[in-house]
């Protein structure tokens, strides 16, 4: 029986992917699996995908014949694993040795449905440690309990799939797979509906993943429509929390983390392309306007001043039947 699945998407990463195979070998056990998902990589990825391929125990190679993303991928991750366990890492991103051996004892040693790690972030030469914002570590816990409180950062604040490892239970119930299609804060929906309809889970204090931040082909350092995901991932955020049994309690949370990462994307509105830039300004002004409008008035009163009249001047715009239909 396979015990630990690994899942990785790669979408042309050829300067990273022999780092992250070299990592995946000093990981690896005979009962574990490594799923690589190529999503259509235009690059020599395949190529090197398909040596690892020969070279490292348990791989499953899967190749996309089109490009669908990240969620997507990790979808196709998911259907094709086997194991009691689940797990992912980007495939630009890079493992300590033995640190997937460590992360299963964990979990089979705390019995929850999910375990949350730290991780360390890598630009260029700098290192640091980045935490789950959960303190209380090696005790399992109620998830829906890690949602709150809302002027704070919290566990769905952190909301790496890659930091952390998820028993197949969750995959049964439908709540591992993501959004298909949302090129970007595809974590974003996924993390909530752990927190909210998982039973338990735990933080442990365990470094082994080591995340390379300010890769030119990450979404996050291009200024393009796929950028504007977001908006379609915290709409189901919203839209999911608002049909939670506490939603009065939980929906602040939500629309406060919706008006923070909106008001960033707006504050840096320069990087973006124009036309992108406009659809940014006018998808957002649509988006404040389908909130619940008594919570959002209370978020923003509560937000420091630059970033509340950003989105006020927003909420004022005038919105074609279109972009709210959108």
């Amino acid at each position: 029986m396979v015990k630990l699945s690994v899942i990785v998407p790669f979408y042309n990463v050829q300067q990273y992917a022999p780092d992250t195979l070299k990592s995946l070998r000093a990981n690896t056990r005979e009962d574990f699996e490594f799923i690589f998902v190529d999503d259509c990589s235009t690059d020599e990825t395949p190529d090197i995908l398909s040596r690892a391929e020969r070279e490292l125990p348990g791989v499953v190679h899967v190749r996309h014949q089109k490009n669908g993303g990240l969620a997507t991928a990790r979808n196709t991750g998911i259907d094709a694993a086997r194991g009691e366990y689940l797990t992912f890492l980007d495939g630009d991103d890079w493992l300590a040795p033995d640190y997937f051996p460590r992360l299963l004892a964990a979990i089979e040693e705390l019995g929850c449905d999910f375990v949350r790690t730290d991780h360390v972030v890598c630009t260029a030469k700098a290192r640091s440690i980045a935490r789950v914002p959960q303190g209380r570590r090696g005790v399992v816990l109620n998830p829906r309990d890690a949602i709150l409180p809302a002027d704070r950062s919290t566990s769905v604040d952190y909301a790496y799939a890659w930091a952390g490892i998820y028993h197949r239970r969750l995959v049964d119930r439908g709540l591992l797979h993501f959004t298909d299609g949302l090129r970007t804060a595809e974590d974003r929906p996924w993390i909530w509906k752990l927190h909210r309809e998982a039973e338990s889970f735990a933080t442990v204090g365990l470094l082994g993943v080591f995340y390379r931040r300010g890769v030119a082909s990450s979404l996050t350092q291009i200024g393009d429509v796929r950028q504007l995901d977001f908006i379609r991932a915290f709409d189901q955020v919203i839209e999911e929390t608002a049909a939670d049994r506490d939603a009065d309690k939980l929906l602040p949370k939500a629309v406060r983390t919706y008006c923070a990462i909106m008001a960033h994307h707006l504050g840096s509105i320069e990087r973006f392309e124009p036309a992108v830039a406009r659809k940014l300004r006018s998808l957002s002004s649509a988006a404040l306007k389908r909130m619940p409008q008594d919570v959002l008035a209370e978020v923003m009163d509560s937000m420091d001043p630059q970033r509340a009249s950003r989105l006020r001047r927003l909420r004022r715009r005038p919105t074609s039947a279109r972009t709210v239909a959108a």
